[in-house]
Protein backbone atom coordinates (compact mmCIF):
# COMPACT_ATOMS: atom_id res chain seq x y z
CA UNK A 1 0.00 0.00 0.00
CA UNK A 2 1.57 3.35 -1.02
CA UNK A 3 2.47 5.75 1.75
CA UNK A 4 1.77 9.45 1.99
CA UNK A 5 2.53 11.99 -0.73
CA UNK A 6 5.39 14.42 -0.01
CA UNK A 7 6.08 17.64 -1.91
CA UNK A 8 9.83 18.39 -1.81
CA UNK A 9 10.92 21.95 -2.65
CA UNK A 10 14.58 22.76 -3.31
CA UNK A 11 16.40 24.59 -6.10
CA UNK A 12 19.54 22.46 -5.69
CA UNK A 13 19.11 19.49 -8.01
CA UNK A 14 21.51 17.25 -6.08
CA UNK A 15 19.69 17.88 -2.79
CA UNK A 16 16.31 17.31 -4.42
CA UNK A 17 17.47 14.00 -5.91
CA UNK A 18 18.92 12.90 -2.57
CA UNK A 19 15.69 13.71 -0.76
CA UNK A 20 13.53 12.04 -3.41
CA UNK A 21 15.69 8.91 -3.41
CA UNK A 22 15.63 8.42 0.37
CA UNK A 23 11.95 9.19 0.85
CA UNK A 24 10.94 7.01 -2.11
CA UNK A 25 13.03 4.17 -0.75
CA UNK A 26 11.10 4.47 2.51
CA UNK A 27 7.85 4.05 0.58
CA UNK A 28 6.65 7.62 0.17
CA UNK A 29 5.37 9.16 -3.06
CA UNK A 30 7.49 12.21 -3.78
CA UNK A 31 6.98 15.17 -6.09
CA UNK A 32 9.94 17.53 -6.48
CA UNK A 33 9.78 21.19 -7.52
CA UNK A 34 12.52 23.83 -7.69
CA UNK A 35 10.79 27.13 -6.91
CA UNK A 36 8.42 28.70 -4.41
CA UNK A 37 5.85 29.55 -7.04
CA UNK A 38 5.77 25.93 -8.24
CA UNK A 39 5.45 24.75 -4.64
CA UNK A 40 2.39 26.89 -3.92
CA UNK A 41 0.65 25.77 -7.13
CA UNK A 42 1.50 22.09 -6.60
CA UNK A 43 0.38 22.13 -2.95
CA UNK A 44 -2.96 23.75 -3.77
CA UNK A 45 -3.57 21.32 -6.64
CA UNK A 46 -2.56 18.04 -5.01
CA UNK A 47 -2.82 18.74 -1.25
CA UNK A 48 0.22 16.66 -0.28
CA UNK A 49 0.46 15.00 3.12
CA UNK A 50 3.64 16.97 3.89
CA UNK A 51 5.77 19.72 2.35
CA UNK A 52 9.56 19.55 2.72
CA UNK A 53 10.65 23.13 2.14
CA UNK A 54 13.98 24.85 1.49
CA UNK A 55 14.17 28.52 2.50
CA UNK A 56 16.70 29.89 0.02
CA UNK A 57 14.67 29.66 -3.17
CA UNK A 58 14.81 31.90 -6.24
CA UNK A 59 11.97 34.40 -6.44
CA UNK A 60 9.47 33.49 -3.74
CA UNK A 61 11.54 32.32 -0.76
CA UNK A 62 10.66 29.56 1.69
CA UNK A 63 9.31 31.90 4.36
CA UNK A 64 6.86 33.38 1.84
CA UNK A 65 5.86 29.89 0.69
CA UNK A 66 5.22 28.73 4.26
CA UNK A 67 3.20 31.86 5.02
CA UNK A 68 1.13 31.38 1.86
CA UNK A 69 0.44 27.71 2.59
CA UNK A 70 -0.61 28.41 6.17
CA UNK A 71 -3.01 31.20 5.23
CA UNK A 72 -4.73 29.26 2.42
CA UNK A 73 -7.66 27.17 3.66
CA UNK A 74 -6.78 24.46 1.11
CA UNK A 75 -3.28 23.91 2.51
CA UNK A 76 -3.33 25.31 6.06
CA UNK A 77 -3.47 21.85 7.62
CA UNK A 78 -0.61 20.43 5.50
CA UNK A 79 2.45 20.01 7.76
CA UNK A 80 5.62 21.78 6.64
CA UNK A 81 9.15 20.63 7.48
CA UNK A 82 11.82 23.22 6.68
CA UNK A 83 15.14 21.93 5.32
CA UNK A 84 17.65 24.76 5.15
CA UNK A 85 21.30 25.77 5.44
CA UNK A 86 20.12 28.73 7.52
CA UNK A 87 20.58 27.41 11.04
CA UNK A 88 20.56 30.59 13.13
CA UNK A 89 18.11 30.58 16.03
CA UNK A 90 16.30 33.59 14.56
CA UNK A 91 15.66 31.65 11.34
CA UNK A 92 14.46 28.58 13.25
CA UNK A 93 12.12 30.64 15.42
CA UNK A 94 10.79 32.52 12.38
CA UNK A 95 10.05 29.25 10.58
CA UNK A 96 8.30 27.73 13.59
CA UNK A 97 6.31 30.90 14.21
CA UNK A 98 4.98 30.69 10.65
CA UNK A 99 3.62 27.23 11.47
CA UNK A 100 6.33 24.82 10.31
CA UNK A 101 6.21 21.47 12.09
CA UNK A 102 9.97 20.95 12.21
CA UNK A 103 13.24 22.55 11.12
CA UNK A 104 16.15 20.47 9.80
CA UNK A 105 19.47 22.14 9.00
CA UNK A 106 21.84 21.33 6.13
CA UNK A 107 24.06 19.40 5.86
CA UNK A 108 21.73 16.65 7.04
CA UNK A 109 21.67 12.92 7.55
CA UNK A 110 19.20 11.30 5.12
CA UNK A 111 18.25 8.78 7.81
CA UNK A 112 17.52 11.53 10.32
CA UNK A 113 15.51 13.46 7.74
CA UNK A 114 13.37 10.42 6.93
CA UNK A 115 12.87 9.81 10.67
CA UNK A 116 11.74 13.42 11.17
CA UNK A 117 9.30 13.18 8.27
CA UNK A 118 7.97 9.89 9.59
CA UNK A 119 7.50 11.39 13.07
CA UNK A 120 5.59 14.41 11.76
CA UNK A 121 3.28 12.25 9.68
CA UNK A 122 2.76 9.87 12.60
CA UNK A 123 1.76 12.72 14.91
CA UNK A 124 -0.61 14.02 12.25
CA UNK A 125 -2.29 10.62 11.98
CA UNK A 126 -2.61 10.16 15.73
CA UNK A 127 -5.70 11.69 17.29
CA UNK A 128 -6.02 11.03 21.01
CA UNK A 129 -9.48 10.41 22.41
CA UNK A 130 -11.31 13.62 23.13
CA UNK A 131 -9.04 15.74 20.98
CA UNK A 132 -11.88 16.61 18.62
CA UNK A 133 -14.08 18.01 21.39
CA UNK A 134 -15.05 21.69 21.05
CA UNK A 135 -13.65 23.66 23.99
CA UNK A 136 -15.07 26.90 25.41
CA UNK A 137 -13.75 29.19 28.15
CA UNK A 138 -13.58 32.94 28.88
CA UNK A 139 -15.05 33.91 25.50
CA UNK A 140 -12.81 31.49 23.62
CA UNK A 141 -14.09 28.69 21.39
CA UNK A 142 -11.63 26.14 20.02
CA UNK A 143 -12.94 23.66 17.45
CA UNK A 144 -10.22 21.07 16.58
CA UNK A 145 -12.33 19.44 13.87
CA UNK A 146 -12.63 22.68 11.94
CA UNK A 147 -9.30 24.00 13.22
CA UNK A 148 -11.17 27.14 14.18
CA UNK A 149 -10.63 29.60 17.02
CA UNK A 150 -13.23 32.21 17.92
CA UNK A 151 -12.81 35.10 20.38
CA UNK A 152 -16.19 36.52 21.36
CA UNK A 153 -17.60 34.92 18.23
CA UNK A 154 -15.00 36.39 15.86
CA UNK A 155 -12.49 34.11 14.06
CA UNK A 156 -8.78 34.43 14.86
CA UNK A 157 -6.05 33.15 12.55
CA UNK A 158 -3.39 31.07 14.33
CA UNK A 159 -0.41 29.13 13.06
CA UNK A 160 -0.58 25.35 13.43
CA UNK A 161 1.80 25.42 16.39
CA UNK A 162 -0.11 28.24 18.11
CA UNK A 163 -3.35 26.31 17.61
CA UNK A 164 -1.93 23.11 19.13
CA UNK A 165 -0.45 25.05 22.03
CA UNK A 166 -3.75 26.77 22.82
CA UNK A 167 -5.61 23.48 22.48
CA UNK A 168 -3.17 21.79 24.88
CA UNK A 169 -3.55 24.48 27.55
CA UNK A 170 -7.33 24.77 27.18
CA UNK A 171 -7.88 21.02 27.52
CA UNK A 172 -6.52 21.18 31.07
CA UNK A 173 -7.24 24.61 32.56
CA UNK A 174 -5.24 25.23 35.72
CA UNK A 175 -2.72 22.53 34.79
CA UNK A 176 0.87 23.80 34.63
CA UNK A 177 2.86 22.64 31.59
CA UNK A 178 6.63 22.95 31.54
CA UNK A 179 8.30 24.18 28.36
CA UNK A 180 9.61 20.67 27.70
CA UNK A 181 6.12 19.21 28.11
CA UNK A 182 4.76 21.78 25.68
CA UNK A 183 7.50 20.94 23.15
CA UNK A 184 6.76 17.22 23.50
CA UNK A 185 3.02 17.73 23.12
CA UNK A 186 2.87 20.15 20.21
CA UNK A 187 6.03 19.29 18.31
CA UNK A 188 7.20 15.82 19.35
CA UNK A 189 10.12 14.65 21.45
CA UNK A 190 12.52 14.23 18.51
CA UNK A 191 12.46 17.83 17.23
CA UNK A 192 15.22 20.37 17.89
CA UNK A 193 13.10 23.14 19.43
CA UNK A 194 14.32 25.70 21.94
CA UNK A 195 12.53 26.96 25.02
CA UNK A 196 12.78 30.39 23.41
CA UNK A 197 10.52 29.27 20.55
CA UNK A 198 7.84 28.21 23.07
CA UNK A 199 7.97 31.71 24.57
CA UNK A 200 7.61 33.19 21.07
CA UNK A 201 4.51 31.09 20.36
CA UNK A 202 2.94 32.06 23.71
CA UNK A 203 3.62 35.75 23.02
CA UNK A 204 2.01 35.36 19.60
CA UNK A 205 -1.05 33.70 21.13
CA UNK A 206 -1.49 36.41 23.74
CA UNK A 207 -1.25 39.12 21.11
CA UNK A 208 -3.76 37.49 18.77
CA UNK A 209 -6.28 36.52 21.48
CA UNK A 210 -6.42 40.01 23.01
CA UNK A 211 -8.04 40.08 26.45
CA UNK A 212 -8.54 36.30 26.37
CA UNK A 213 -4.79 35.90 25.91
CA UNK A 214 -4.25 37.25 29.42
CA UNK A 215 -5.72 33.99 30.69
CA UNK A 216 -2.47 32.28 29.64
CA UNK A 217 -0.38 32.62 32.76
CA UNK A 218 3.39 32.44 33.07
CA UNK A 219 4.55 30.27 35.96
CA UNK A 220 8.00 31.68 36.58
CA UNK A 221 10.77 29.13 36.28
CA UNK A 222 8.33 26.39 35.23
CA UNK A 223 6.16 27.10 32.18
CA UNK A 224 2.58 28.09 31.37
CA UNK A 225 -1.05 27.35 32.24
CA UNK A 226 -4.48 28.50 31.16
CA UNK A 227 -6.30 30.19 34.02
CA UNK A 228 -8.86 27.86 35.59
Amino acid sequence: MPKEHILAVDDEEDILKLVEYNLTRDGYRVTGVASGEEAVKAAAASRPDLVLLDLMLPGMDGFAVCRTLKTDARTAAVPVVILSARGEETDVVAGLELGAEDYVTKPFSPRVLVARVRAVLRRRAEQPAGEDKVLRAHGLTVDPGRREVLVSGKPVELTNTEFRLLHLLLRRPGWVFTRNQIIDAVRGTDCAVTARSVDVHVAGLRRKLGAAGKRIETIRGVGYRFEE
